[in-house]
């Protein structure tokens, strides 16, 4: 963002679509479908699993973490569980990217080494729905 106004404005407007992604997924086990997952879901896949590792710190989008949205987190790791997934998630290699890739925001390139997250921990949406 070019100015703190800027900023406020664009992460107001991102937790506002997370609430409402949270809300959505609190009816359904997908964005668009009961059943079965839609592309919608697929493309939305990567800007969340990347949020808490990249997001939040690369970008100061800190208001609140994935996990603290217990529909979303749930969503997220049942798609990354899904045959095929996760063996095309590699944080360590999208951390190095953005942390070192923009010299503007990250002019040292330090990559951070956390946080943890364990993505194969039980999901619990085949429960809920």
């Amino acid at each position: 963002a070019g100015s703190q106004e800027a900023y406020t404005e664009a992460a107001v407007a991102l937790f506002q679509r997370l609430d409402e992604i949270e809300e959505i997924l609190s009816t359904k086990r997908y964005l668009c479908s009961k059943e079965s997952p839609t592309l919608a879901d697929l493309c939305l896949f990567p800007t969340v699993y990347r949020f808490d590792s990249v997001y939040y710190t690369h970008f100061k989008c800190n208001k609140k973490h994935i996990y603290e949205y217990p529909n979303i987190w749930g969503w997220l790791l049942e798609i990354y569980q899904m045959a095929g997934v996760k063996e095309t998630c590699d944080m360590g290699k999208i951390k190095e990217h953005y942390f070192t890739s923009h010299e503007s925001i990250h002019p040292r390139r330090y990559i951070p080494i956390g946080p943890d997250i364990d993505f194969d921990q039980p999901h619990g949406r085949d429960k809920l729905f």
